[in-house]
């Protein structure tokens, strides 16, 4: 027996890796969060599966669910949204799971980020305008930031910034990016990225607050700050210039 955890995707259920549809409709038991998994997804699992909604439970009662499928010789598809490499909190359920001596893996999905990039049509790196993009989350109401983690401290590198769970708190955000950004920076908010409610916002880090809260705009959003949000004078890519074949 196995627990697979999936990269369930960011949202639309045709985001889902070949691999992660295989692995659900091989499985006789799907754990997922019915807020974040559309039920979409739910339709690959086989006639008859138990279907596990997480909503309501908490890392001891999903480890007790995939303890018992264990015990009873059924595969699971643990389904995570997004991807599971940032954000996705399969590391505390594997060591559970280690502990226990349960078989687990990992099969990657789309992340939010990537969606995000999708919806704003806007590649976050640009050659000469900005190669390094950062992978962060605003710690209000999470786990506490690792020192040297900080916003302001991120900002400092002038990057392209993308930020997790902050909507609630992007006056905040504004205000402590722009002394690293400037007021004119761009600066984008997408909710629910690839879904049919998908809220899209651009703006800069002057307006982007007063935007977001016109907008309702409050969880399940991503922001994006850097001239890549909207630079349009941009040099071409090494990779297909002419001085690359010489």
């Amino acid at each position: 027996m196995t627990v697979h955890f999936v990269g369930a995707g960011p949202g639309a259920a045709d985001l889902l890796t070949l691999r992660g549809a295989r692995l659900i409709a091989a499985c006789p038991v799907c754990v997922y969060a019915g807020a974040l998994v559309p039920d979409e997804v739910l339709e690959h699992a086989p006639a008859g599966a138990l279907l596990i909604d997480t909503q309501d439970l908490d890392l001891d009662g999903i480890v007790a669910e995939l303890a018992a499928a264990h015990e009873r010789g059924e595969d699971v598809a643990r389904l995570q949204s997004g991807d599971l490499s940032i954000y996705s909190a399969v590391a505390e359920q594997a060591r559970r799971l280690d502990g226990l001596g349960i078989p687990w893996d990992m099969t990657p999905g789309v992340p939010a980020f990537g969606a995000v990039s999708a919806t704003l049509r806007r590649e976050l790196t640009l050659p000469e305008v900005a190669q390094t993009v950062i992978l962060t989350r605003y710690g209000k109401r999470a786990s506490k930031i690792p020192a040297g983690e900080s916003l302001d401290s991120l900002a400092a590198h002038g990057a392209t910034l993308v930020i997790h769970l902050g909507a609630a708190a992007i006056g905040e955000i504004a205000a402590t990016l722009e002394p690293h950004y400037g007021p004119h920076c761009p600066a984008a908010v997408v909710a629910h990225a690839s879904r049919p409610d998908e809220v899209v916002v651009r703006g800069t880090l002057a307006t982007i607050a007063e935007q977001v809260e016109a907008a309702a705009v409050r969880r399940s959003a991503t922001i994006v700050v850097g001239a890549a949000v909207a630079e349009e004078e941009f040099a071409e890519s090494h990779l297909y210039s002419k001085a690359r074949a010489r």
